[in-house]
């Protein structure tokens, strides 16, 4: 997990993060969302309602960390969601998830 969280932090820095329930959504809903990442101690509502927007539009989204360490890798206190807009970094995030779900890293 500590590989995706590093990624995304490059990500934040190159400006291809956007942080929060409402910017996520919005993301998710014009398109310019590539990733969703909820954190698991996130409201129920707030994960339904992203997790919900996610599957309408057909975004990929992972349920992983807490808000202190979701805020953490992209310098905030504490993030419930946040979604990257850029393809490469997302594809990177991605396949480092699938390897920590998998028992591989």
């Amino acid at each position: 997990m500590d590989k995706a969280l590093g990624l995304i932090g490059l990500a934040k820095k190159a400006g291809k993060v956007v942080c929060g329930e409402s910017a996520v959504k919005d993301s998710v809903r014009f398109g310019k969302a590539i990733l969703v990442i909820i954190a698991a101690d996130a409201s129920d509502n707030t994960t339904k309602s992203i997790t919900d927007s996610c599957k309408y539009y057909d975004v990929k989204y992972y349920i992983l960390g807490t808000k202190d360490i979701l805020g953490h890798a992209v310098g905030n206190h504490y993030n419930a969601a946040i979604c990257i807009t850029d393809e490469g970094f997302a594809d990177s995030i991605e396949k480092k998830l699938q390897l920590n779900f998998n028992g591989g890293e």
